[in-house]
C-alpha cells in the first residue's frame, strides 16, 4: 500500500464493554486508537482512517521516475488489461443489455446473475444452490458485508501472513482487530496451526484463508480445512475463504489436493470469488459470496447478508444481466493468463536453478 500500514496499528488492551448493552463506549475510544493530529476547519476525521497520508518513498520515487518519463520494468503489476492481452473488441458489449434499463432491485442479485455465479462454480466441481449467493460490487466489498455479518466494534478477525496488506485496512474500516496466524515453507507453504491456537481469543469472530494465497501461491488443503474447521465450529468462528485466484494453478496435484470449504457442512463458511480475477477484467465490478456450513445456519447467515445487502444495493444492474455472457467469453482472457504466469514461472525457475537464488515452490495465483 502507498499509505503507511504502520499508521494503522491499534494500541492498548481492548474494552470488553464493546460489545452491546447500556453505557457502550465510543469504539474507537474502546479499541485504543490514537488520535491522528489536529482537527481540520475544526472537524476530527474517523480513527478508522491513517492520520499521515504521505506516500511513502518508494511510491515517491516511482512518481519521480515516471515525470521524468523514464521507462520502468514494474515486476509488481498485476493489472491484467495492463499487461498485453488479448481481449475481445466486444467482450464488454453485454453491458449494452437493455434489459438494464428497467431497475428491480435484489438485495441478493438478479437470479439469472446468481445462477451464472453456480455454473461458474459447477466448473470448477463444486456444486452450489443460487440460494447460497449473493453478489457484491467488489471481493472488498464481499468482506465489509461479511465483517458487518459476523461482528461487532472491537471484535477480532485472523488473518494469514503473509499475505493481501489490504486486510489491514478492511478490518480497521470496520473497526475491528487484525490478528496475524503464520504460513510456514518447507517445500511448500503451510499454516502454521500453533501461531492459530495463539491467536484466537475471546473475541475471535472470524478467520480468513486465501486459497490460493497471494503471495505464496499456495493452497489450503483438505486436510488443513479440517484442521481449521475442528478449530473455528466449536468456538463459532466463521471461515471465510478468499478463492479468486482459483483457476489459475500451476500444478494440478496441488489443485486436487486443495480444500473447498463450500464442500463442508460442519462449519459456518463463506467462498469469495469474482470478476476482476476470473475474467481478467477488475474495472467490470461484480464479485460474490457464497455462504456454506450446517444448512440452519447457511439460511440465516443469507437472510441477514440480504438485509444488509438491501441497505447498499450496490451491484450494478448492467454487469448483472451481463454476468452470464461475461463469464462466457472472459475464458479466453483467463486462458491467456493461465499461459503467461505458467510460462513466466517456468522461465524464473530455468534461470535460477545455477544461481545463488531459490524459487519457492509456487502452486497457483498471479
Amino acid at each position: 500500500m502507498a499509505h503507511r500500514a504502520e499508521d494503522m496499528r491499534i494500541r492498548g488492551a481492548v474494552s470488553a464493554s464493546v460489545r452491546g448493552g447500556a453505557g457502550v463506549p465510543n469504539a474507537a475510544v474502546a479499541l485504543g486508537w490514537r488520535r491522528w493530529g489536529p482537527a481540520a476547519s475544526g472537524i476530527m476525521f474517523s480513527l478508522r482512517l491513517p492520520g499521515d497520508l504521505t506516500p511513502n518513498r518508494l511510491t515517491r520515487t516511482l512518481s519521480d521516475l515516471r515525470a521524468q518519463g523514464r521507462a520502468i520494468l514494474d515486476l509488481t503489476l498485476s493489472n491484467p488489461t495492463r499487461a498485453g492481452f488479448d481481449y475481445p473488441s466486444d467482450l464488454l458489449a453485454p453491458l449494452a443489455d437493455d434489459r438494464a434499463l428497467i431497475y428491480e432491485p435484489n438485495a441478493r442479485g438478479a437470479p439469472a446473475a446468481r445462477q451464472a455465479v453456480a455454473h461458474e462454480y459447477q466448473r470448477q466441481g463444486v456444486t452450489v444452490s443460487t440460494d447460497q449467493i449473493v453478489l457484491t460490487a467488489s471481493t472488498s466489498d464481499a468482506y465489509s458485508l461479511l465483517f458487518k455479518l459476523l461482528t461487532d466494534a472491537g471484535d477480532e478477525v485472523l488473518v494469514p501472513r503473509p499475505s493481501y496488506p489490504l486486510f489491514e485496512h478492511l478490518t480497521h474500516l470496520d473497526l475491528l482487530v487484525p490478528r496475524p496466524y503464520d504460513l510456514e515453507y518447507d517445500g511448500r507453504w503451510s499454516i502454521d496451526f500453533a501461531s492459530v491456537a495463539r491467536a484466537l481469543g475471546p473475541r475471535t469472530r472470524a478467520l480468513l484463508i486465501v486459497s490460493p494465497n497471494n503471495p505464496t501461491g499456495s493452497f489450503v488443503t483438505g486436510a488443513e480445512l479440517d484442521r481449521l474447521a475442528a478449530t473455528c465450529a466449536p468456538r463459532n468462528i466463521a471461515v471465510i475463504s478468499d478463492e479468486v485466484f482459483a483457476d489459475y494453478h500451476l500444478e494440478v496435484d496441488a489443485f486436487e489436493r486443495a480444500g473447498r470449504m463450500l464442500t463442508r457442512e460442519d462449519v459456518l463458511s463463506f467462498s469469495l470469488g469474482g470478476l476482476s480475477k476470473s475474467t481478467g477484467l477488475p474495472q467490470v465490478k461484480l464479485g460474490w459470496i457464497a455462504a456454506g456450513g450446517p444448512p440452519a445456519l447457511v439460511n440465516a447467515a443469507v437472510e441477514r447478508l440480504e438485509l444488509i445487502g438491501d441497505t447498499y444495493l450496490s451491484v450494478a444492474t448492467p454487469v448483472q444481466m451481463a454476468a452470464s455472457l461475461l463469464l462466457e467469453r472472459g475464458a479466453t482472457v483467463r486462458t491467456q493468463i493461465q499461459a503467461r504466469v505458467a510460462e513466466n514461472y517456468r522461465w524464473l525457475r530455468q534461470r535460477t536453478v545455477s544461481s545463488a537464488c531459490t524459487t519457492l515452490r509456487s502452486e497457483a495465483g498471479w
